[in-house]
């Protein structure tokens, strides 16, 4: 076994741009234009000290949360941002885990390759609200247009990190598989998938967190969840109320990313 060489002295990294003098005038320019962005936005001082008292509130809202008012509206809302959270998951997995195959540019044929990325975009190109928005449009409010609207945006998640995953693989295993001559099938099963697994669960597992916040900002437009609840308790002011919300959001947050990070070591 031989001796990793690390180095010694600290190397300063290369620079981008050598010239002294265009290095000046690009740092200058961004300076400009920061303070001619900045200059462009429109402060309204009023608004902004009407928005303090109205912070004020909210703080001391959300330091006294209200649980029992609107509790069925909240239980509510989050037993649909739960549902959603965990249906659109698993279907959006289900769903990826095909088109990853087929975007791995190492594993798929060229058309196949080139379908797959493009609904691989597609699906990243928009953000959850604008999708639910369209969603609700379509369907009409309620949990199912943000199922819909979660399982869309998890291909496009899943998707794209599993088929890099997929291309970044050990050729030798799958060189190993293939000079036994399986198929393609097997080649997936025996070759890539033991390699890929551990990487995919805890993607999938990461995902699940990320659609459970985003139950919450896609229900303020109408797609179901806690959202609702939370953009009317704000615009009602009861800022105890949204505090709770906040509050129970919070925690359910952190314990699925305890539990996650345990099942993660576990299954390692």
């Amino acid at each position: 076994m031989t001796d990793t060489a690390y180095p010694t002295q600290w190397r300063r990294p290369p620079m981008m741009v050598k010239s002294r003098f265009w290095r000046i005038a690009l740092t200058l320019g961004a300076v400009i234009y920061l303070v001619l962005a900045l200059g462009t936005i429109e402060v309204n001082y009023t608004r902004v000290v009407e928005g303090l008292s109205r912070a004020q509130r909210f703080i001391a809202g959300f330091l006294q949360p209200d649980f029992t008012s609107r509790s069925r509206d909240i239980w509510i809302g989050i037993g649909e941002s739960l549902t959603m959270t965990f249906t659109s998951t698993v279907v959006g997995v289900l769903i990826s885990i095909p088109i990853g195959l087929g975007a791995a540019r190492n594993i798929a044929p060229r058309v196949v390759y080139l379908v797959c990325r493009s609904i691989i975009a597609v699906s990243r190109s928009l953000q959850e609200i604008i999708i639910a928005i369209f969603f609700v449009a379509l369907f009409g409010f309620g949990a199912f247009a943000g199922f819909l609207t979660l399982s869309f945006a998890t291909i496009g998640f899943i998707g794209k990190l599993l088929a890099e995953d997929i291309e970044d693989i050990d050729e030798k295993q799958a060189e190993a598989i293939r000079a036994t001559g399986a198929s393609w099938v097997q080649l997936v099963n025996y070759g890539i998938q033991p390699q890929v697994m551990p990487r995919l669960i805890g993607l999938s597992l990461y995902r699940l967190d990320i659609n459970f916040r985003e139950s919450a900002v896609i229900g303020i437009v109408g797609a179901g969840g806690i959202g609702g609840t939370l953009n009317t308790a704000l615009g009602r002011y009861e800022y105890d109320t949204a505090g709770a919300i906040l509050l129970i959001i919070i925690a359910i947050v952190m314990v699925a990313e305890y539990s996650s990070g345990y099942l993660r070591r576990f299954l390692k």
